[in-house]
């Protein structure tokens, strides 16, 4: 078996995972739907449930995941993704699988390399859990402000959970539910410190509304 079509080799520093390059960040905490159709996709699944597994969910930095020609290159990536296991799928009336993905840890991409079927695998170290912090008054906005947002019909049926005094949470949530570009969420899902991340939302915040 190749390095390439082997899961989960745990080594020292690195872990072996398959990628899923998107078009959108997903943060920890965040639940990710998904319409799977790609062969290498549906295997990808199966297997993940099958081995009680997960996938890196990445952000696409140029080019796009579908290939219309097999001689295309593979998209350029973020080097920081989250990882993220199956929590719910159902067959959908259009003929392909609905699942519902939940992330789960952050990582940090060192190497890639395409499997014959041109799935995605990466060598990743997981990045350090994000210190607890409390909400801050100065911050009290932000949650009305998500609270809001959760309220949406679409957004309700996610069945997220927020604490509201967990300033990492909500940080996450308004990161990921915020109608701002997809690199701006990037550079929110890089930032380590709770405080940092809620400090540039209250910043886009207040950008949005003027």
């Amino acid at each position: 078996m190749s390095a390439g079509d082997s899961w989960y080799v745990a080594a020292m520093v690195t872990q072996i995972i398959p990628l899923f390059p998107l078009q959108s960040a997903l943060f920890i905490g965040g639940r990710l739907s998904l319409q799977i159709f790609e062969p290498r996709y549906l295997d990808m699944v199966k297997r993940c449930m099958r081995e009680e597994t997960g996938f890196g969910v990445v952000l696409i930095r140029q080019g796009r995941d579908a290939r219309i020609d097999s001689q295309d290159p593979p998209p350029e990536i973020f080097d920081v993704g989250t990882y993220a296991r199956i929590i719910d799928f159902n067959p959908l009336e259009n003929g392909l699988l609905g699942i519902i993905a939940e992330g789960e840890r952050t990582f940090v991409v060192h190497t890639t390399r395409e499997q014959r079927d041109h799935l995605m695998m990466a060598d990743v170290s997981w990045r350090d859990a994000e210190p607890e912090a409390r909400m801050a008054d100065r911050h009290a906005e932000l949650v009305e402000v998500l609270k809001q947002l959760l309220d949406h019909p679409m957004i309700a049926r996610l069945g997220l959970t927020v604490d509201y005094d967990d300033a990492r949470q909500v940080g996450w949530r308004l990161a990921e539910l915020l109608p701002i570009e997809a690199e701006i969420k990037q550079s929110l899902l890089q930032m380590n410190s709770p405080f940092e991340r809620l400090s540039e939302l209250d910043r886009l915040v207040s950008k949005l509304r003027s």
